[in-house]
């Protein structure tokens, strides 16, 4: 596990069909430490994690279920994520305590709507910090630029799209992502050279 920003440490596990990383990440909080989306980790990582101390999980969609269970079992957190895609999350197995919803403040983060490749697909905003931790809104590969995942993996494309305009119109400079490498300085400048990649309309 390492810092990747203060206050954030990360691990990954390599994903050879998509060819880059899946990452889960622990903000260190006086409130209590933060899961997001953790991804599968060895038991040195899992003790380091609980060394830290963790009393929320907070996934950002259906599909990051991962092992928040086993996080859940080692620190006695709970799990969070926006009702929309808790169904899909239960299916999968996954223990869930409570819901996330746009505008919730957790800790220093703020949950925002990212909706469109799945109907609850969230963001976490860290505002003071010009930050966003995101799940699969778009993706950091190859390092240093930004994409989004293809439209025949997306619910609603379109919607997607909306989502990260929205993002792109945020006073950010770091973007922590879930899926590939992050963008640790000038993530606006990135995100609007993925948007202009859009569709008009």
């Amino acid at each position: 596990m390492k810092e990747i920003v203060e206050g954030i440490y990360t691990w990954s596990w390599f994903s050879p069909p998509h060819q880059y990383n899946f990452n889960g990440f622990l903000v260190v909080d006086r409130g209590g430490g933060i899961c997001v989306d953790p991804v599968e980790m060895n038991d040195q990582t899992l003790e380091e994690i609980a060394a830290l101390g963790v009393s929320r999980i907070l996934l950002t969609n259906r599909n990051h279920v991962r092992a928040a269970n086993r996080v859940k079992a080692r620190c006695g957190a709970s799990v969070a994520i926006n009702r929309a895609d808790a169904p899909h999350a239960r299916a999968q197995g996954a223990q869930l305590d409570s819901d996330l919803e746009p505008g919730q403040k957790i800790g220093p983060l703020t949950v925002i709507s990212l909706a469109g490749k799945s109907p609850g697909e969230v963001g976490l905003h860290w505002p003071e910090r010009r930050m966003v931790i995101v799940g699969d809104a778009v993706v950091g590969a190859p390092p240093g630029r930004l994409k989004l995942l293809p439209d025949r993996v997306v619910d609603d494309p379109p919607r997607l799209r909306k989502s990260v305009r929205a993002l792109a119109d945020l006073d950010i400079d770091v973007l922590i992502l879930g899926d590939g490498e992050s963008i640790l300085s000038g993530a606006r400048e990135r995100l609007e050279e993925l948007v202009a990649t859009f569709p008009s309309g």
